[in-house]
Formats: C-alpha cells, structure tokens, sequence
C-alpha cells in the first residue's frame, strides 16, 4: 500500500513542508533512506543525514528549522519517534490480520467460559476456573493453569506458561516463552541440605504491560508479585518471588530483581543490571548497564557501576581508573630519583 504525505499528515495532526502528493509504501533509518520510504529525526546528533538522505519523507519536530537546502518532504509532528510508533503499529494490523477461533487439537476446561471474539490456538492448553475477557488471544503451545484470569484484548504469545492463580490484566502482551508463576526461590538450610519453602501466593500483572521473550516472573512466598500498569519488560529478564515494580518502569534484557526488593514508577533500568532483595528504588530512577544495586536509592538518582554509584562520579572515577597505569609509571620513576 501507498499513502502521500498529505495522507499521512492528516492521520498523525502533521503539517506537510515540501511536496504533499510524494508517496510513500515503507519505512527505512535516515541514514539509510530510500526513494518511497518515511523515516524520523527525533534524534539532535542524526540531523546530518536529513540533507543527504534519499527517503522520500522524513518525520520532525514542529519547531525544527533547516539549516540549509534538504530535497525530502518534511511532516511537522509534536513527537516524531512517537509519531513512527503509531503509524508502524497502523500498519503492522494491517499487514497481520488477527486470529480468531478455537484450534484443534487445544483442551478447554468445560468449566471455562469463552467470550467474544477469544482465539485459542493449536496445542493450547486452558485449566479449570480460567477466565478470559473478550478479545484475549492464546496462540498455540500456550499454558494457562487453573483459576487464571486473563483481561480484556490481551495476547500471550506461543510457548508461554502461566502457573495457577495467577492474574494478567487487560491489553498486555506476554511473548513466547514466558514464564509467569513458576515457585519463588526459597529453601531453608538444614544440616542435611535445603529444605523447600512452598510458594503459596501469586503474580499480579496490572494493565497495558509488555513482558518479553523468555522472561521468568516467580510468584510470591506468600502474598504476591506484583508488575504494575504500564511496565516494559525486555527478553530473558528475571522477576523475583514477592519483587514490585512500579507503573511505567521499563527494564532492558538480563536485568535481574532478587526477592522482595521494590522498584519505584518511571524508572529505566539498563541491560545485566542486578538489583540485591530487600531495598527499594525510589521513583524515576535511571541505571546503567551492567550495573549492581546493593542498597536502597532515592527517587531521581541516576547511577552507574558496581556498586552503583551517582553516574556523574562514576565517569570521573573511570577517567581516573583509566589513568592508573600512568600514574603507577610516574611513581616508579619519583621513586628512583628519590632513591639517587
């Protein structure tokens, strides 16, 4: 399919600079734009490539202005990356029509009540008590224990497994391969060896969540493990039994939260951070990758490093470590003519 510019700036509250009727049938990076394709700027340090790039439109601040002659057509947007978020989604639904209807071979409880337009794919597997809101999609493979509930339009993608009474609100997506109330780790040391704690609670997973491949959530001791409104999970992360997260936290892949530990709202979470159990991360909180969080941190902090520290006082300490093999030299030679 094609769209003009103008088409595109009437459906996205645009404004059209250049020529309004240029056509467009895909998407493509600035920096490797192409003739019929739309690409973004939202990005200062990528401004370069706006005045040699070949695709047709490119997406922009309103207030941005040209510092010299560009031969793109421009559409003015209040967010440009949020902009490209919308029109990639318009057309993902368009390109992939959803499913619907019950696959054969999949077990249903008898005592599980389908609502409208629900899909359950091939080799499905839905336990007794389940509950499904309208719209929910089980791709095939999928596992959903008894007394689950399941809100309204979300999809849980193939090869995922959620454990009994567990809760997953309405308009989340799980991916493939997800696990969600496996046991918590919990064993008593004996003399003899660990004795296993039973995991008796649940994970209570909020609205509009997003959890991906291969992510493991364990349910809670006792009580619950709770993943609030809105959070972004990226693959292969692990959620501790009795751990929080608050609304709108995003968390990159192979991060790890240990046992009871509380994440704050709105906070970033970078890739391979660890966080220890039992402290709490205030609200808006930013880590960096790779990062190890032994200790509670106040709203606002940005940290870096292992241990974390601020992220400012991190980069002066990695200058500083850098420049030890420099200085050790330099004592070296004090150290001699000292010694003459």
């Amino acid at each position: 399919m094609e769209f003009t510019a103008n088409q595109i700036a009437l459906l996205v509250n645009g404004t059209v600079v250049g020529d309004g009727n240029v056509t467009v049938n895909t998407f493509a990076k600035i920096e490797e734009g192409h003739q019929g394709a739309i690409s973004f700027l939202a990005n200062p340090k990528y401004t370069h490539f706006l005045y040699e790039t070949k695709s047709s439109i490119v997406l922009v601040k309103n207030d941005f202005q040209p510092e010299k002659e560009i031969s793109t057509t421009l559409i003015k947007v209040e967010d440009p990356y949020a902009t490209l978020a919308m029109l990639l989604d318009m057309v993902s639904k368009l390109m992939n029509p959803q499913p619907s209807g019950i696959e054969q071979p999949s077990y249903l409880s008898p005592t599980v009540e389908l609502p409208e337009d629900v899909y359950i794919g091939a080799f499905a597997y839905v336990g007794q008590g389940v509950k499904l809101g309208k719209g929910v999609k089980l791709y095939p493979q999928t596992y959903v224990g008894n007394n689950v509930s399941i809100g309204e339009g979300t999809i849980i993608y193939p090869g995922a497994k959620i454990y009994n009474n567990c809760q997953i609100g309405k308009n989340c997506i799980i991916h493939a391969g997800v696990v969600i109330g496996a046991d918590g780790f919990g064993f008593a040391p004996t003399e003899t060896g660990y004795n296993k704690i039973p995991q008796i609670g649940n994970v209570i997973i909020e609205d509009n969540v997003e959890i991906g491949a291969n992510t493991t959530i364990d349910r809670a001791t006792m009580g619950c493990t709770r993943i609030k409104a809105g959070v972004k999970l990226d693959n292969l992360i692990q959620i501790a039994h009795n751990v929080e997260v608050g609304s709108h936290t995003v968390m990159a892949a192979q991060a790890g939260v240990a046992g009871s530990a509380k994440v704050g709202e709105w906070c970033m979470i970078g890739g391979q951070v660890g966080v220890a159990g039992h402290i709490t991360i205030g609200d808006k909180v930013s880590v960096g990758a790779q990062s190890g969080i032994p200790s509670n941190v106040k709203s606002g902090s940005r940290l870096m490093g292992y241990p974390a520290t601020d992220a400012k006082d991190f980069m002066r300490q990695s200058v500083h470590v850098r420049n030890l093999g420099k200085l050790n030299d330099r004592v070296k030679e004090l150290e001699e003519k000292i010694n003459k």
